[in-house]
């Protein structure tokens, strides 16, 4: 072995973290679904690393929001990091785009972009920072579920 950890022929980076770059065109989001998707499954099979089947939604769900931000507003390329941090997993997607986005005022009568206040209820965290070249998206998807007598949806 080279060193690295193994888990049959994928290195052990490869099981926490995964890079795409996409090309800004409408497949692209369903593409990055599929990396979400995918990539909880291999941590699935992680022993010891619960991973709920909402933070499989969820996780696919912020990726296509993010991407499809980044596909309707950036010229250009996006990449998208996926990286597995403690009991989370961290969705990074970069843009060409300098305009950070921001959350509208609710508005039950809008149609549409809601993406951004979809991203920022499901998530742990989302930050946005202006790169010297387009910005950076980064949001903490929770990996298992919040079974706590306090938890939303629980009786205290």
């Amino acid at each position: 072995m080279d060193g690295a950890a193994r888990n049959g022929d994928q290195p052990a980076e490869a099981l926490v973290r995964v890079s795409a770059e996409y090309e800004g065109i409408p497949g692209d989001i369903a593409r990055g679904r599929e990396l979400a998707r995918c990539f909880l499954t291999r941590l699935r099979a992680v022993p010891g690393l619960p991973v709920s089947d909402r933070a499989v939604d969820v996780l696919q769900l912020v990726v296509s929001e993010l991407l499809t931000n980044s596909c309707k507003y950036a010229p250009g390329p996006s990449l998208v990091d996926l990286e597995l941090a403690e009991d989370r997993v961290e969705v990074t997607v970069w843009d060409s785009d300098p305009v950070l986005p921001m959350a509208e005022r609710a508005d039950p009568d809008r149609i549409g972009r809601h993406g951004l206040e979809i991203v920022m209820a499901l998530c742990q965290s989302f930050e946005v920072h202006r790169e010297p070249v387009g910005k950076r998206m980064r949001a903490a998807v929770r990996l298992a579920d919040d079974l706590s007598p306090t938890a939303v949806g629980h009786p205290s």
